[in-house]
């Protein structure tokens, strides 16, 4: 299957989840050009990188439910509106945050001024709605008849659950204000991600632990195909990545950083 054919399978699986995502795409390419020609930093760091970041993670979001809740084909109603959801849900995170690099400011953990904090704030209930929506989605994977083979079925409860685990770190770092454990947010930091080299960072287990939402589908249809034990497989599998997931937390937890670099 071609990219014009995975598009044009995407778009009929949910058109509305399909082309916010291309939209997202379309704003990571815009940033990327403006910052080629902006050398404003924030933390140190070009302050377009974390607009591109979350607007390439969000286009990935989008398309990864409409490919997934395009097997609920029985729910079309209740896609529809989990779908309006979590696009107002992410234009009101993106917004802020690009809107926040454009003034030169954090958009995360910054309660610096009135405003700053009601954005913060702002973001915070948007994403715990958003997560609502995702776990609306999971029971309707665990209610719904959708013809698939067990093993997949299972791969995307589980990738589900875990992205729901996972996205509620996001919580915990909000309440500290920092994503950073033993140092201070910024500072040296690995390529694009500046996930810290000196110091614990939470967001590396949130970033490997969302994407179980690609992770465990994609590995269930690997063992589908090879056909021995497949729902076996894809549980151990959900387990094993469930445990790196923690073990990075532990290990941000710790102070240690993922990689680290003098």
């Amino acid at each position: 299957m071609n990219v014009g054919n995975l598009w044009e399978e995407l778009v009929r699986r949910n058109r509305l989840l399909a082309f916010a995502g291309l939209i997202m795409v379309l704003l990571f390419l815009i940033l990327a050009v403006v910052s080629l020609f902006d050398s404003a930093t924030i933390l140190g760091i070009n302050r377009w990188i974390k607009p591109m970041k979350f607007s390439i993670s969000i286009a990935v979001y989008l398309w990864t439910i409409a490919w997934l809740a395009g097997y609920l084909e029985d729910r079309a109603k209740e896609i529809r509106y989990i779908s309006l959801g979590l696009i107002i849900t992410m234009i009101s995170e993106i917004v802020p945050i690009v809107g926040q690099a454009a003034r030169g400011r954090l958009s995360h953990f910054n309660i610096s001024s009135p405003f700053d904090g009601a954005v913060f704030s702002f973001m915070g209930i948007m994403i715990a709605l958003n997560t609502l929506l995702n776990i609306y989605l999971l029971v309707l994977f665990f209610r719904s008849k959708t013809g698939l083979s067990p093993a997949l079925l299972w791969g995307i409860r589980i990738g589900l659950l875990l992205f729901i685990i996972f996205s509620a770190e996001g919580a915990l770092m909000a309440s500290w204000l920092t994503h950073s454990v033993g140092v201070s947010d910024g500072g040296p930091g690995l390529p694009f991600v500046n996930w810290s080299t000196r110091g614990g960072d939470l967001r590396a287990a949130h970033f490997f632990g969302i994407h179980a939402l690609q992770a465990l589908p994609v590995a269930a249809t690997f063992f589908d195909r090879i056909g021995s034990r497949p729902v076996i497989w894809t549980a151990l599998f959900g387990v094993g990545y469930a445990v790196i997931a923690a073990a990075l937390f532990v290990q941000a937890m710790l102070g240690a950083p993922l990689i680290g670099l003098k």
